[in-house]
């Protein structure tokens, strides 16, 4: 295995590769920590939190005294639009996003000046337009998480955002691409979870942002994973 990444990073890519190829079928019992600490070259704990990274992301769950299950491999269509080195970054990338835009939409809500809420509102005009016309929007997406970064009045969050900006559009392609073979109707429900943001941040209600972006994320991973038909 190689050294270029934390070996659970390792160990979580080579199992989730397992369970993509369907080595690991849905509905059947992973192997042991034991077997596969020992098949990966690898120590239990090491294992048990690559284990942890697919139960939080809804592949694999834990049965006391049982043993782990696979519960559903990612669908063949996010597959498809990635390799499975990106799918296994997903779950850390929105970790960190979570962290970072649940806050600073609490900061948004209390710093937000009357401009950044005019640009907010801008850039949620442009995301109805884009997503009728079906033109530039990921790019709309990302101008209205980047809004509200640079509400917070904070230079550290929208630098730590503009780092994320090849991995943003990255996710944000692949959800869009799955967007396109789902329902109409899930781009509804996208844009809905950014009118609850910025609705709260505009009336400055700062726990109500951060729980709207919080789960804004949780569901676009969720959606990322198990298909948008979920």
């Amino acid at each position: 295995m190689t050294k270029s990444r934390s070996l659970a990073d390792t160990v979580y890519q080579e199992l989730l590769s397992r369970i993509v190829a369907g080595t690991y079928p849905e509905n059947t019992k992973l192997p042991t920590e034991a077997e596969l600490a020992e098949d990966l070259g690898a120590s239990r704990p090491v294992v048990r939190a690559a284990i942890a990274r697919l139960r939080e992301s809804g592949l694999v769950a834990s049965r006391r005294g049982s043993g782990s299950f696979v519960l559903k491999r990612p669908t063949e269509t996010v597959v498809q639009f990635a390799p499975i080195e990106s799918i296994a970054d997903i779950q850390r990338y929105f970790e960190y996003r979570i962290m970072l835009e649940g806050e600073a939409a609490f900061l948004a809500a209390e710093r937000a000046s009357d401009r950044d809420i005019e640009k907010m509102t801008v850039e949620m005009k442009r995301m109805d337009e884009a997503l009728e016309t079906q033109e530039h929007v990921v790019e709309g997406d990302f101008r209205f998480h980047l809004a509200i970064c640079e509400a917070t009045d904070n230079y550290f969050l929208v630098s730590s955002f503009q780092f994320l900006a090849d991995a943003m559009h990255q996710s944000m392609n692949l959800a869009h691409n799955l967007t396109m073979r789902g329902k109409t109707s899930w781009q509804t429900v996208v844009q809905e979870e950014h009118r609850r943001i910025y609705m709260a941040i505009r009336n400055r209600e700062r726990n109500a942002a951060r729980t709207h972006m919080q789960m804004h994320l949780r569901n676009a991973r969720h959606r990322i994973f198990e298909g948008p038909n979920s």
